[in-house]
């Protein structure tokens, strides 16, 4: 007799993931686990687009309004994990420190889904951390975290003196906390708030308590972070990440996202926001001929060497080699070298590891400077293939065949001047709404200038060399920091010593704010 077995539907579940209070770096190693196998990812729309790029292509993203009720939430929830999906709930800072996040764990474990609680950097310490507030301080270990939105406050263990209040919530729930602390003996107490906390636009203001309900209640932000207590007025002496050199700079970066990963994340974490503003579109070779061949040589073994002057060559050879349906192996023999570390990053990040990178200039001429010259007699093939853009110099190419190099020179794409920026960018690079522009070589320059039109006087003017500062000051732009390399993360560093030294220069201003007033001229500064 047989028997017929039915496969066994596999149960769904919940993952409340604390998302942390802002910087989405702050997300925990298990959270980005869970969200990399969810199938449903459930959050407000700034959450899911702050670490949506966690979860596979083809996840189901479910954007909720943050004043959505608990139960109705909870009922979303249940329905997708009842279906046998894998649901993940993001939520701002910690799950166990929400008013509503409880809500909505405590109604899924009634209706029997199976759960999991992933903590995160709460709202309370993680902006603490970020004010330069230490809430045990140093008269007790006393610590009240309240939810100020929550529907009931205990005042018994808020009204000692010795008690470091950290308050999380809504700028009127904040404010009637402030008013009421105040009238139950703390309006003495040193007092702090702090908006978008552990962002780059973070914002932190010392507060009177019996003034502050009215400037509370007046902030436009959705939730604000409130501490009480001995611990804010030392808050200065431990003050590290908005005393960042280039703390609240917003930076005109002209390049695209992708390009601009590394250089982004350099100025990040000197404090600036970096706003990325393409200037130069890249498209594929008129004729796809000359690359076709250059990969089948590459697979075929005609090649010793292939230089990567750009991540445009690195991915424009890439497309072309998946196009193909290869994949990294195409490599095996052959020797990699590269023009810079971003260049090199893109090279590693494809699984391949570079061979050559100038050690000490990060530029054609660097490479040459390192290149080894061809020896007939140790050198099994003599060939180099040079992907490259259509108006890239011969500078490589011709000292390469001095060196008794073959030359592939191989248009890998073409560069053309993108579309001009949204009307708002282009008011904000004429009126000075950016501290500061990097420029990455002449064409940045010349392109920006093209499509936005000139930077405004007082936005500080940073190069990546002599040639890019020549272009610039040949277009009226007066050049405040040039690399004393080619490369951008040094360009990144430099305009980091420039904050720094104009922050001391002018510590009554407000961070990001100094360039404003900066004087008519000044020497260049070279970054090292």
């Amino acid at each position: 007799m047989s028997t017929t077995r039915t496969k066994r539907k596999q149960p769904g579940s919940v993952a409340f993931v604390g998302a942390g209070p802002g910087d989405e770096r702050l997300l925990t190693l298990r959270g980005a686990e869970l969200l990399a196998g969810t199938d449903v990812l459930v959050g407000d729309p700034a959450l899911l687009e702050a670490h949506g790029h966690h979860c596979r292509v083809g996840v189901e993203l479910r954007a909720i309004d943050p004043a959505d009720p608990p139960a109705v939430v909870a009922k979303l929830l249940a329905a997708a994990a009842r279906e046998g999906r894998r649901v993940v709930r993001l939520v701002d800072g910690d799950p166990g420190l929400g008013y509503a996040a409880v809500r909505e764990i405590d109604a899924c474990a009634k209706a029997k889904i199976v759960l999991e609680i992933v903590p995160g950097v709460s709202d309370h310490l993680g902006v603490a951390a970020y004010m330069g507030v230490l809430p045990a301080g140093r008269r007790s270990g006393v610590v009240a975290l309240v939810d100020a939105d929550a529907a009931s406050v205990d005042w018994e263990a808020l009204v000692d003196p010795t008690t470091t209040v950290v308050a999380s919530g809504s700028p009127g729930a904040l404010a009637d906390l402030a008013v009421a602390l105040a009238a139950r003996g703390r309006s003495g107490a040193p007092a702090a708030v702090t908006v978008a906390g552990t962002t780059t636009v973070q914002r932190t203001v010392d507060v009177d308590l019996e003034a502050a309900a009215g400037r509370l209640a007046a902030l436009t932000e959705r939730r604000a972070v409130l501490v009480v207590g001995d611990a804010v007025a030392v808050r200065e002496r431990y003050s590290w990440f908005e005393t960042r050199p280039l703390f609240g700079w917003k930076v005109l970066v002209p390049r695209t996202k992708e390009q601009a990963v590394g250089l982004s994340e350099r100025l990040r974490s000197y404090g600036a926001v970096p706003v990325e503003v393409p200037t130069i579109a890249v498209e594929p070779p008129r004729t796809p001929q000359a690359m076709d061949r250059a990969i089948n040589g590459l697979v075929s073994g005609r090649y010793q060497w292939i230089a990567f002057t750009s991540t445009n060559a690195v991915r424009a050879v890439r497309e072309k080699v998946e196009e193909l349906g290869l994949d990294a192996r195409a490599f095996a023999g052959v020797r990699v070298a590269v023009v810079g570390e971003i260049t090199a990053a893109a090279v590693q990040a494809w699984g391949i590891r570079p061979d050559l990178v100038p050690a000490a200039q990060q530029s054609s001429e660097g490479l040459l400077a390192d290149w080894p010259d061809y020896e007939p007699g140790l050198d099994p093939l003599d060939r180099v293939f040079l992907p490259r853009a259509d108006i890239a110099t011969e500078t490589l190419a011709a000292g390469l065949l001095e060196r008794g190099w073959q030359i592939d020179d191989v248009t890998a794409y073409r560069t053309v001047r993108a579309a001009p920026p949204p009307a708002e960018t282009r008011e904000a690079i004429k009126t000075g709404g950016f501290d500061a522009v990097l420029f990455t070589s002449s064409s940045t320059v010349r392109n920006l200038v093209g499509i936005a039109g000139k930077p405004h006087a007082s936005t500080v003017i940073a190069v990546i060399g002599p040639q890019t500062a020549k272009t610039a000051e040949e277009l009226g732009l007066r050049v405040d920091v040039m690399a004393g390399s080619a490369s951008a993360l040094v360009l990144a560093d430099g305009l980091a010593e420039f904050g720094s030294a104009r922050r001391l220069a002018n510590e009554h201003e407000p961070p990001g704010k100094a360039n404003r007033s900066r004087p008519a001229a000044r020497p260049v500064k070279k970054a090292k």
